[in-house]
């Protein structure tokens, strides 16, 4: 016979399980950006990630904390919000199709 404690457990693990794939559809679009942004690297209408993270990196050295695939006119961007050793917040926007940096702002705690 199995121990009330332990079935309350099991039974927690599983919603814990069952609750993981909800919880990261719960913010919105981002599944339909990588989406989105797959078919445009796809069809050779944007550069690769790892070219533009390039870019960042060079620009602006630091820890990427966000990224956001969006649209400026007409060309996609990657947004990347990155934080440095000092703590000081920016904002690099990367065209998305040439793949080079279009503005770098910021800088504030």
């Amino acid at each position: 016979m199995k121990s009330p404690l332990k079935s309350l457990a099991m039974v927690g693990l599983c919603g814990l399980v069952l609750a993981g794939p909800l919880a990261a559809r719960a913010d919105g679009d981002d599944d339909g950006d990588h989406d989105r942004a797959r078919d445009l690297y796809e069809r050779g209408e944007i550069k690769g990630l790892s070219n533009i993270l390039a870019v960042v990196r060079a620009e602006t050295p630091g820890d990427i904390v966000a990224v956001d695939f969006i649209r400026i006119g007409d060309r996609w961007v990657y947004r990347f919000q990155v934080v440095a050793a000092d703590g000081r917040r920016r904002i690099v926007d990367v065209d998305a199709g040439a793949g080079v940096l279009i503005r770098s702002r910021g800088g504030d705690r």
